[in-house]
């Protein structure tokens, strides 16, 4: 099974959502040694593009490119083939079953395995409040809770060709008992104890995540803001070796 079973260290992807590359790679070097995976997200692409991303994996290094697509089949299908000529690990999707599919056919078109494609099921940013206010949740809506629209959107991607999701915060342990043990699961907001959640209205911790059954996390400012980042990417190592170690293993 593509990326499971990894060692404690190669479970965490560092978020490089700063704005240029001389930034991104003083956070690259900074952690060498102690990171392999790494997410580029919008501002970082929007700004150095697939010559950055190219860069990263000239060093070894993985690379998450959260670019969370959705657009027309054509559209997507074209990019999603060329990023998979460039042999990225994860590209995130935002669109429904059609976005899923043509992008599995992008895929396809340029004969190769990668990008492992996820589906958003749920920004973390967002919370039940707001699927009531855009009339996604609610008692005359299509859901009743937050939890019902995230597992629909967990099927309905698995079920068009989605090798995995993004979910975070109380909603991971549902979409893993729902979606069953194949599927990736990577959880953003996640945020060591006391550290501050920032926007993200559904965080976890690293070994709450673990816990619940997320194969990846990514965190971004409580280690790039930090006075000692190899301290903190050390004790969320730590911690998500722990609560590995704590789930029972399939005999």
């Amino acid at each position: 099974m593509f990326l499971k079973n990894e060692e404690s260290s190669e479970r965490l992807i560092v978020a490089l959502d700063v704005p240029t590359r001389a930034q991104a790679l003083g956070i690259v070097n900074q952690l060498d040694g102690l990171v392999s995976f790494y997410k580029v997200g919008y501002q970082l692409f929007v700004a150095e593009g697939m010559t950055f991303v190219r860069e990263l994996m000239s060093r070894g290094l993985r690379v998450f490119l959260d670019l969370k697509m959705d657009d027309v089949d054509e559209t997507i299908s074209s990019a999603v083939q060329e990023v998979a000529r460039n042999q990225v690990h994860l590209l995130t999707l935002h669109g429904g079953a059609a976005t899923v599919r043509a992008a599995v056919a992008g895929r396809a078109r340029a004969g190769a395995n990668f990008p492992k494609l996820l589906s958003v099921t749920l920004l973390s940013s967002l919370g039940e409040h707001d699927l009531v206010d855009f009339q996604i949740v609610g008692p005359n809506a299509r859901f009743k809770s937050l939890m019902e629209y995230v597992l629909w959107r967990a099927e309905t991607a698995v079920a068009a060709g989605c090798d995995g999701l993004i979910a975070s915060g109380d909603t991971i342990g549902e979409v893993r008992r729902h979606i069953g043990a194949g599927p990736i699961i990577v959880s953003p907001g996640i945020r060591p104890s006391g550290a501050a959640t920032n926007e993200h209205k559904r965080s976890a911790t690293p070994g709450n995540a673990i816990a619940a059954g997320s194969d990846y996390l990514v965190v971004g400012r409580p280690v790039r803001t930090a006075a000692d980042p190899q301290a903190v990417v050390r004790a969320i190592i730590d911690e998500i070796e722990q609560a590995t170690r704590a789930i029972p293993q399939a005999t």
